[in-house]
């Protein structure tokens, strides 16, 4: 509700808390709508910072910071028993005036406010109810208590067309079923259609007229009202007044201009339709019923005609020229492929400034030949045109490495780079990089996840295991991972288990980073050159550097791998230098020689 709405001296306006109890507080989010793909949880930015659209809540409460704003007090609802001493111990918001008070502490004698039935601790208060305030909520209303005399009048139900007269009520009997509640500022409209001026009461003096845009709240509430009972109307009238209507004859004399619709006589014609005043048909002679023509104000523009949907498929590429044409008209003596080779001795940048020369070379500079490999390191953010680049250029080799990129964005670079061979995503976040999880890479050879925060088994099985969702009739359960030949895995929380996973799932791995894992030590080493490994016969190089629980016992069971040409120890605080020398000495079918301090290299 925005300041201009609110009167002089209202509060301000509290925020309101779930209510923990409604069918929407207890669910779980849907993880489809916007505010849910916004959130992090889901692999969104989390800017939003909303709730999901089917957890809002119905009944939002005040918050329990919430006090009086004449006593100072909270709400004291819980200590009595009886139901008005309750209503008046709790605290009430104003929808207007956005004041929070208890019902008891005004004094406004027999004033009565206005209670919202679909929020709790909501009204418009009796302070703004009598001054005519007027409140933007479209919500139902409904008074808490009619006055006895003179607070609330009652109208007749309205009727469309003629009707025979009938006797009115005494002014003391009880409200009839089909008559109208009205509070005493409504205009109402009597035999000249204006308005009555507001009636003093005998407590104090007349109630201010109302603004005009509470005339029009009313007027507009009267108007649903009587287009929600014309046909019930019509059904009922239709047989008592099937009489006047076929005979074709006219009101009566002694009818009062009053009883017609909005107080207004049917003009009278010599043909068979009636017609009133602005265009507003009345009876006609014959029909089954009055017909209504009622004019709510400019009508809705016309819904377009709803088209079949279906795929539009873009139009192909037109085909690169293969020379380029000069300004004097003719083309120039060199092909597209002598160009090709030339700008295969360009950088990134050099290419990028050849692409502003002219439209064939920017569309020559596109070719993947000349993109084998993107570097997007250390970018704080992706942006789309960044992303639709890199889609458009086609490289076999991205490196994403310690940049902000997002789930949404990793799976939509992943889904059109089917040819990609190599992946770099080392320092990201594993909230971006579970997008493997759900992205094709039949092409991928290298896969870097060195130093991803928070991986542990449960996470690495998720990458590791073949996608759940098989096309009917396929039989082959084959892992992400059954064509990566070298998988970097440096800095993760591995154990064990993930290494059994690994061994099951990336049976063709010849290069393996493990350095500075905590947990891997001697077993770990046993599990890789087992018998039944399958990375015994396929290892090539294994970095074990940083691994602070080998031992020396573990070092004679590399002798196991017969292809291993180099085997990177440094930094493991428990081997000696040593035994690594021995190793090296022996090795496996050749000698090994040592540039450094345990590190161990076989020429090929």
């Amino acid at each position: 509700m925005s300041s201009s709405s609110r009167g002089p001296g209202a509060g301000a306006r509290r925020r309101r808390t779930r209510c923990r109890r409604c069918r929407a507080c207890v669910r779980t989010e849907c993880g489809d709508c916007h505010f849910c793909r916004d959130m992090k949880k889901f692999g969104g930015p989390g800017r939003m910072k909303q709730s999901c659209l089917l957890r809002q809540c119905t009944a939002p409460v005040l918050p329990h910071t919430a006090v009086c704003l004449l006593c100072g007090e909270a709400g004291k609802e819980d200590t009595v028993e009886g139901e008005e001493e309750k209503f008046g111990l709790s605290l009430m918001e104003c929808t207007i005036c956005n004041e929070i008070v208890h019902p008891g502490c005004l004094k406004m004698g027999k004033a009565e406010g206005v209670i919202n039935a679909e929020i709790p601790n909501c009204w418009e208060c009796p302070r703004c109810t009598q001054e005519g305030r007027t409140s933007k909520d479209s919500g139902e209303r409904r008074p808490r208590e009619a006055p006895e005399e003179g607070g609330w009048r009652r109208l007749p139900p309205p009727r469309i067309g003629p009707r025979r007269p009938r006797p009115s009520a005494p002014q003391g009997s009880e409200s009839e079923p089909g008559f109208l509640i009205l509070p005493p500022w409504a205009p109402s409209r009597e035999l000249g259609g204006k308005p009555k001026p507001p009636l003093a009461s005998a407590e104090g003096p007349a109630v201010p007229s109302p603004s005009p845009q509470r005339e029009k709240l009313e007027r507009f509430k009267r108007m649903c009202q009587l287009l929600e009972r014309v046909p019930d109307t019509s059904s009922s009238s239709s047989d008592s007044d099937s009489d006047s209507d076929s005979s074709g004859t006219s009101l009566s004399e002694d009818e009062a201009p009053g009883e017609a619709r909005n107080g207004r006589r049917p003009a009278r014609g010599s043909s068979g339709e009636k017609e009133n005043r602005g265009g507003r048909r009345a009876v006609r002679p014959g029909s089954g019923g009055p017909l209504l023509s009622w004019p709510l104000g400019p009508a809705p523009p016309p819904r377009p005609p709803q088209l079949e949907r279906h795929v539009v498929r873009p139009p192909p590429r037109s085909p690169e020229p293969d020379t380029l044409p000069l300004a004097a008209g003719s083309d120039h003596p060199l092909p597209r492929a002598a160009w090709l080779r030339v700008f295969q001795h360009l950088g990134p940048r050099e290419l990028c400034i050849c692409m502003r020369v002219c439209r064939t070379w920017s569309r020559w500079c596109y070719d993947k030949r000349l993109w084998p490999r993107m570097d997007l390191s250390r970018r704080k953010s992706l942006t789309p045109p960044m992303l639709s680049g890199v889609v458009r250029r086609q490289p076999r080799a991205l490196d994403l490495s310690w940049t902000g990129v997002s789930k949404k964005q990793l799976m939509w670079l992943l889904n059109r780079l089917q040819g990609l061979q190599e992946l770099v995503l080392s320092g990201c976040s594993w909230l971006s990089v579970s997008a493997l999880g759900s992205a094709p890479l039949p092409a991928l050879r290298l896969l870097d996840l060195r130093w991803i925060e928070d991986v542990k088994d449960s996470q690495l099985r998720e990458l590791l295991l073949p996608p759940p969702d098989t096309k009917p009739g396929q039989t082959e359960s084959r892992g992400r991972l059954q064509g990566v030949a070298e998988l970097r895995l440096a800095g993760l929380e591995l154990t064990d288990a993930s290494l059994r996973l690994l061994l099951r799932h990336a049976p063709q791995l010849s290069a393996l980073d493990l350095s500075h894992c905590a947990h891997v030590g001697d077993p770990s080493v046993h599990l890789l050159t087992a018998p039944t490994s399958p990375l015994r016969e396929t290892l090539v190089h294994l970095n074990l550097a940083g691994c602070h629980r080998l031992t020396d016992h573990c070092l004679p069971l590399f002798r196991r791998c017969p292809r291993l040409r180099r085997l990177d120890l440094r930094s493991c605080r428990q081997l000696s230098p040593e035994a690594c020398a021995r190793l090296a000495a022996a090795g496996p079918p050749g000698p090994f020689r040592c540039p450094e301090e345990k590190l161990l290299l076989k020429d090929s």
